[in-house]
């Protein structure tokens, strides 16, 4: 059997400068990725207040379709986030601190990281208040055999500064300079809004009584909220705290996320991914030895999407005369894909209750108000 190559039509010079424009295409590319995390200095960022982790994915990474699994993303968002807060508020503050995540805005998923590829994290801070600061955290994935690079995360965090003689006093924050005063006016804006939003979610979060988990004894009928409803029982251990003995918020994200994803994948019966996480609001504390329950619900479902919501408990082991407690709350954004990667319709909930339906109407404000943000910023970005 003979194998024949097709003619090309070309002459060797017009292959030869064919050539050339698409390697200068594909470095222009590589050139304008790179910029996303190692030119920020371009826009004015502050010498010491930028940091990097950059790290190879590995196959334990992976979720069960041998993408990276988004936890692990979250996880190292939040690495990078404590690293570069914890750096500077210890620049100038005789009392030892260690920054605590107060609250995540919400978090991108644009485009999926594949292993083996490189990750490059990058956290700026772009605001100081007198007792907390907004991190910015972009990630860049890398595929190291091409040097092509894309966008794959944006996120913005807020920390607060905590003493390491004494967890409960918050120590200030030292100033960072703004490259002008538009930003600056911008940031105190993001401030203030999180800090009332934080407060709102906090009181509301707290009247909210999650729904009884699965029994095989009274099964619930399938595409309904009790059917897909999961939740995961975690016990914190030294390797999850920080050097105060409390929990990183890293961790806690990462189980979050996997909780969201079984709620996600019970649904749906098929491969899902995480398109984007809402605010995640850090209400307390939580303490090594304390045992977690991390429970997901489906609040809404549109025809390509569907809207989690992830709430931690939080139970001390050694302390239980506090009693249980929330402790973490979120609101997760799934997607079903098919085997070629390409979106799924999304199956219909089935809604029992005033309850259910209640949380069906916010969760579809809040879709509304999502997809009008995303059409406004595509509109202003051409």
């Amino acid at each position: 059997m003979r194998c024949f190559r097709p003619r090309s039509s070309k002459l060797p010079d017009e292959v030869d400068k064919a050539a050339a424009v698409a390697a200068e295409r594909q470095l222009v590319e590589n050139q304008q990725a790179s910029r996303v995390f190692i030119g920020d200095e371009e826009a004015g960022g502050q010498q010491g207040s930028k940091y990097q982790i950059t790290r190879i994915m590995r196959p334990d990474d992976a979720n069960i379709v041998g993408n990276v699994h988004g936890g692990i993303i979250l996880k190292m968002i939040e690495e990078a986030g404590c690293i570069v807060s914890t750096r500077h508020c210890n620049s100038q503050e005789e009392d030892r601190c260690l920054a605590v995540l107060a609250r995540v805005e919400k978090t991108e998923f644009l485009s999926p990281v594949f292993i083996g590829e490189v990750a490059h994290v990058t956290a700026d801070i772009t605001y100081t208040s007198k007792h907390s600061l907004e991190v910015q955290v972009k990630v860049v994935s890398e595929n190291i055999l091409t040097g092509a690079k894309k966008l794959s995360n944006k996120a913005a965090l807020w920390y607060v500064p905590c003493s390491l003689k004494n967890v409960d006093k918050i120590t200030e924050v030292p100033p960072i300079k703004y490259p002008s005063a538009e930003q600056e006016e911008e940031g105190k804006k993001r401030y203030h809004s999180q800090k009332l939003e934080r407060l709102e979610t906090k009181a509301r979060i707290e009247e909210v009584v999650p729904p009884q988990p699965n029994s095989e004894d009274s099964p619930k009928e399938q595409h309904t909220v009790g059917f897909s409803q999961s939740s995961l029982i975690h016990l914190v251990g030294p390797s999850d705290c920080t050097l105060h003995d409390y929990v990183h918020g890293g961790v806690t994200m990462k189980l979050m996320d996997e909780v969201a994803g079984i709620v996600a994948a019970r649904h749906c019966n098929t491969n899902i991914v995480t398109a984007s996480v809402d605010a995640i609001n850090f209400h307390r504390k939580i303490k090594k030895g304390c045992v977690l329950t991390v429970t997901g619900r489906l609040t809404f479902v549109s025809n390509k999407s569907m809207e989690i919501e992830v709430i931690v408990d939080a139970n001390s082991l050694v302390d239980a005369e506090k009693g249980k407690y929330r402790a973490v709350s979120a609101f997760f954004t799934f997607i079903s894909l098919d085997k070629d990667n390409k979106p799924l319709p999304v199956p219909l909930l089935k809604i029992e209750g005033e309850e259910e339906q209640r949380r069906f109407e916010e969760g579809n404000a809040r879709y509304l108000q999502s997809k009008a943000k995303r059409l406004a910023e595509k509109e202003r970005q051409q």
